[in-house]
């Protein structure tokens, strides 16, 4: 089981550099990482799970994040309809992104930075992003493409960021005139 002592933190220099591609078929290693960090994450919503084992709350981490530099993330999350996410994605991509810009207000947060951050990070309102899924249930690896946007969008980007060595906190702004705030879009579509 990951804890928070098994997620490393800004500075290290796993997390600054680009991971790399993952070989097929996946080795047992692999297939264990995708699935404990999908248990993290699944625990880390678990608010009694949260007290006893000092897990801060997630919806997504990336293998870099436990110092395995290698192109896997998982993300476990709701959209605003109640519609869940949950993926186990090895060697994604970005294939198509909106032109409209979006942001978590009050900013984005991280397992891996512990530090208060002031600032907004720019994401595309809406991206397609192909990958390979593992299905943990049946063990088999088959390709996907993800229609994603809004917050779920914002955290498939971010744990992306993760992939290729970048963290939020390096994309920083302090207003984002040409974007609209995430929780907004709602309002818009109503």
């Amino acid at each position: 089981m990951i804890l928070m002592k098994d997620i490393i933190r800004e500075g290290h220099k796993t997390l600054e550099i680009v991971a790399k591609e993952v070989k097929l078929p996946l080795t047992k290693a692999d297939k264990k990482l995708l699935i404990d960090l999908m248990e993290y994450v699944q625990n880390s919503q678990n608010d009694e799970l949260c007290e006893t084992y000092g897990l801060r709350p997630a919806v997504g981490i990336a293998a870099p994040q436990v110092n395995v530099s290698k192109r896997m993330f998982v993300a476990h999350v709701h959209d605003f309809d109640g519609i869940l996410y949950s993926h186990a994605l090895i060697n994604p991509k970005i294939t198509k992104r909106s032109q409209d810009l979006i942001y978590v207000p009050g900013g984005e947060g991280c397992l891996s930075v512990d530090r208060e951050t002031e600032g907004l990070t720019p994401r595309y309102q809406s991206i397609v992003m192909e990958a390979l899924r593992y299905d943990i249930p049946s063990d088999q690896v088959m390709p996907v493409e993800l229609h994603l946007e809004g917050y779920v969008g914002i955290v498939f980007q971010h744990e992306l960021d993760h992939l290729d060595g970048i963290l939020f906190t390096t994309k920083l702004f302090p207003e984002l005139p040409h974007a609209k705030p995430a929780f907004e879009l709602l309002e818009d579509n109503s």
